[in-house]
């Protein structure tokens, strides 16, 4: 049985978030920082994609296409991205794939500013974007045991809610004023300055080379990765329960349209929803400090979901009341939008985030202390194929049942489908329900 940390018991006492990783770990700091500020302007780039692709081709379905073309090449990259961390030095590794992501992002200003109006080089861009995001993503996780002391990784898991927050909560606030006011090439452009911040923590890293015994990346060290897993039930479900919260629950590539016809105020409506959903998340992770006591951390795991898929269909039902007409017309303008309706889908999206976090949160801190530090970069490559590509696949869901059918049914059904498959799900898996925190079994 693992014993208790006593300065992680007295960090878990309070209820707002324990900032000790930021003060005893000044590269962790540099990081979370240069992060969280790049953060802000890739998620504007994620909401100007959409309105973009959606202002040339009046298509909720195009707009999915972004995930959909990109899905294969982020599994592929969160893979590859795993065993790469585990084989070099991990700040190289970040510092490429910066690259990589900040040419893709000035390419796309550079497209918005020629006004370029064919569809097919943002999906091309937008796919390498979200490529290099991932294998940053894969390897920022395998570096923060490097730099932080094992009991200050669930406070790192909660300030990582937090920067998350952050930038989907001003990211596409921001991104809706700036194509409302100043347009597309301004909003990348931006981006791609503040991307700079990620530059300076990433290169204010030590070197970080692996340690012990090394895996050439490959078919065997991919295979023995999937060979732990199998015998890892608990982080099995884990990733399994997000799949499907993730596939049926994610209606933001309906956001453009519903902005358009359903509540109306276009651009500045679609990032009111967007960062609603981060406003939630921002909370729990703000006043996360009691979330450390919590034991349980399967069922912790699985009433958040549930939760998550209420949300999700109370704003399908929203969507269907409102689609009726009985509030009349709306305009693309905010001063013609439903107010009403744009509050009560903030709160839904709200709280839809924050129980998302909550999740999020016990599922990375299972991930860390079950799974032995000489597997934790494949499994983290696992991991991010699943919270990237998850949301990818609930585009297309979004897009196809949409196309087919009302902009109502896909969060409407979705939630059902979150709510009755979780439930069953862990109901017959007994060792995740018991899922121990003071003993952690993978």
């Amino acid at each position: 049985m693992v014993t208790t940390n006593p300065t992680r018991e007295r960090s878990s006492r309070g209820l707002l978030v324990d900032i000790s990783p930021l003060r005893e770990s000044p590269a962790f700091a540099r990081l979370w920082a240069g992060g969280a500020i790049s953060g802000i302007g890739a998620q504007m780039t994620v909401v100007a994609v959409g309105l973009h692709i959606y202002a040339l081709t009046e298509s909720t379905f195009a707009v999915a296409l972004v995930g959909a073309f990109a899905l294969i090449p982020m599994i592929i990259a969160g893979l590859y991205g795993g065993m790469l961390a585990d084989a070099f030095d991990r700040r190289l590794i970040l510092i490429w794939g910066s690259v990589i992501a900040w040419g893709s992002t000035i390419a796309l200003a550079s497209l918005a500013w020629l006004g370029i109006e064919t569809v097919w080089p943002f999906y091309l861009l937008t796919t390498v974007n979200a490529v290099a995001a991932t294998v940053i993503g894969t390897v920022r996780f395998a570096v923060i045991p490097r730099i932080l002391p094992a009991h200050l990784l669930p406070a790192a898991s909660a300030l990582s809610g937090i920067s998350v927050g952050v930038m989907v909560t001003v990211g596409p606030a921001l991104a809706g004023v700036l194509v409302a006011t100043v347009g597309f090439g301004w909003t990348y452009t931006i981006d791609a300055v503040l991307f700079i911040a990620s530059f300076l923590g990433i290169l204010a890293l030590p070197r970080l080379a692996p340690e012990g015994d090394v895996d050439k990346p490959g078919l065997a060290s991919l295979v023995s990765g999937f060979r732990f897993l199998k015998t890892a039930p608990n982080v099995r479900m884990s990733f399994v329960v997000d799949i499907i919260a993730m596939t049926f629950g994610q209606p933001r590539v309906l956001f453009p349209a519903v902005g358009a016809l359903v509540l109306g105020g276009g651009a500045i409506t679609v990032g009111i929803l967007i960062a609603a959903g981060a406003i939630g998340a921002l909370a729990t992770s703000i006043l996360s400090g009691r979330l450390g006591q919590v034991r349980m951390q399967g069922q912790a795991i699985a009433r958040s979901i549930i939760a998550y898929g209420a949300f999700i269909l109370g704003f399908g039902v929203l969507l269907a009341v409102l689609a009726t007409g009985w509030f009349g017309p709306v305009g693309a303008s905010i001063e013609s939008a439903n107010m009403v309706g744009i509050v009560i889908a903030a709160i839904l999206l709200a709280g839809a985030g924050g129980a998302d976090n909550i999740s999020a949160i016990f599922r990375m801190t299972m991930l860390q202390t079950a799974v032995p530090d000489s597997m934790r970069g494949r499994l983290q490559g696992v991991f991010t194929v699943v919270v990237t590509g998850g949301p990818r696949l609930g585009d297309i869901y979004v897009g196809a049942v949409a196309a087919f059918g009302a902009l109502w049914l896909p969060p409407l059904a979705g939630g059902l489908a979150i709510i009755v498959l979780v439930a069953v799900l862990v109901r017959t898996q007994r060792t995740f329900r018991h899922y121990d925190a003071l003993d952690p079994r993978p």
